[in-house]
């Protein structure tokens, strides 16, 4: 898949199949989107093209919504969509003035004129252009004349699996992990650095790799203990996850810190990818260590038969 970081550096195809959106999540409702484009790409001998915006619309045209938290950082977005068989990925800057570009010259100009769109794929109710002016009526009027066609997915396609990115973050956050997973069609997953700790979990006997997220505005799910699977370079681990603020140690922050089970290798300032797979229990506060060192083994087990039913 090749990425384009700006639509000057895209070069007109013979045969565009386009479609265009935020895709946070890549979910099972825009993979229908995209499983559509696949198809009409391979009848036609076409290539396969996705329009998104960085940062996010909400982000740039509401700045008050600052918690608004994504699904996906760009990266996971575009290895998400590389799953997906897309071949082209035009990363658009959303800014003001890009949001001020008129349903028109966003046809003329970028669909026709800096893509060579033959064929347009969009999912039902598609908005675009300033205030969202633009609509499928108004693709389907322009179509003719600038030589594409465009289609429109039904709306009983995608809402028959009732999902949103917005469910899904809303899922995440009340700790409804097999909720997530079902709509994303994958386990969410956390990607951070290994950064030094206090080394606590190693006094109670579960040592921990402390994660340092690289993006602010990625979605933390809801504070407790999960049932966590642990990609650290090729390799993959089972594992259990923290987030919290360690009310038994009267923690001032919120930390995440991930105990890899077989695992004892020192990773500092390497990359993990922590996938979500249940949560155990919500954070609690304990009377003291021991009385927590021993909740955390009967964590291990619950989190083994889940990982590991025999």
């Amino acid at each position: 898949m090749k990425i384009y970081y700006s639509i000057d550096d895209f070069q007109p195809l013979a045969y565009a199949v386009v479609t265009s959106g935020t895709f946070d999540g890549v979910h099972v409702g825009h993979q229908t989107i995209l499983k559509r484009l696949r198809e009409t790409a391979h009848r036609h001998q076409g290539e396969t093209v996705v329009i998104t915006y960085w940062p996010h619309p909400r982000l740039v045209l509401n700045p008050e919504e600052q918690d608004l938290r994504l699904l996906n950082t760009f990266e996971e977005k575009a290895a998400l969509l590389k799953e997906q068989g897309v071949q082209h990925l035009l990363r658009i800057p959303f800014t003001k003035e890009f949001s001020s570009i008129s349903s028109q010259a966003f046809i003329t100009g970028i669909l026709v004129n800096k893509l060579g769109t033959r064929k347009l794929v969009i999912g039902y109710d598609h908005r675009f252009g300033k205030n969202r002016e633009g609509s499928f009526e108004q693709l389907k009027v322009n179509a003719p004349t600038y030589g594409f066609e465009v289609e429109e997915i039904p709306k009983q396609e995608v809402d028959h699996v009732g999902v949103s990115s917005s469910k899904i973050r809303k899922a995440l956050l009340e700790g409804d992990i097999d909720t997530a997973h079902h709509f994303l069609g994958k386990p969410y997953s956390l990607t951070g650095r290994v950064v030094k700790g206090d080394r606590l979990g190693r006094v109670l006997g579960f040592p921990t790799a402390n994660l340092q997220l690289d993006f602010a505005y990625k979605l933390i799910p809801a504070q407790g203990i999960y049932a966590v699977t642990v990609q650290h370079e090729a390799l993959r681990y089972d594992g259990m996850l923290y987030i919290g603020n360690r009310p038994t140690v009267d923690g001032k922050r919120q930390v995440i810190e991930v105990n890899i089970f077989d695992f004892d290798s020192d990773i500092y300032g390497e990359s993990l990818q922590v996938n979500f797979v249940s949560l155990l229990r919500g954070d609690s506060r304990f009377s003291d260590l021991e009385e927590l060192k021993h909740q955390l083994q009967r964590d291990k087990e619950a989190a083994l038969q889940i990982l590991r039913p025999s």
